[in-house]
């Protein structure tokens, strides 16, 4: 399993399938969910290898919502997650950008209420 997504996400392992032909697909979800889960997929060939941390051209493409957003940006930071910014404090709520093991960037995001 992803050491991101299980030690300083929290996530739990739901599944790991080999899906044959070099496709494997691991399953995870916050601990507790019943409704949300992520899947990773492993990249196939040279070409979906490239791509690895770039499938965005570098533009943010994962949300991570919090209710509680300094608790979890002190606990990711204890972990080593590389931020790339410091929070910022926005009309819709509080924001910061980082980055999972392979450059892609997430949102950890608490909304106002």
């Amino acid at each position: 399993m992803p050491p991101l997504a299980r030690r300083a996400l929290g996530f739990e392992s739901i599944e790991d399938a080999d899906m044959g032909g070099g496709k494997r697909w691991v399953w995870l979800a916050p601990p507790g969910s019943t409704e949300t889960r992520l899947l990773l997929a492993k990249a196939k060939g040279d070409e979906q290898a490239s791509r690895i941390g770039n499938q965005t051209g570098g533009r943010v493409f994962l949300l991570l919502h919090t209710d509680d957003f300094q608790r979890d940006w002190e606990r990711l930071r204890a972990h080593g997650v590389n931020f790339r910014e410091q929070p910022r404090h926005e009309a819709y709520g509080t924001v910061a950008v980082f980055e999972d093991l392979y450059g892609n960037g997430w949102d950890l995001l608490e909304l106002k209420r």
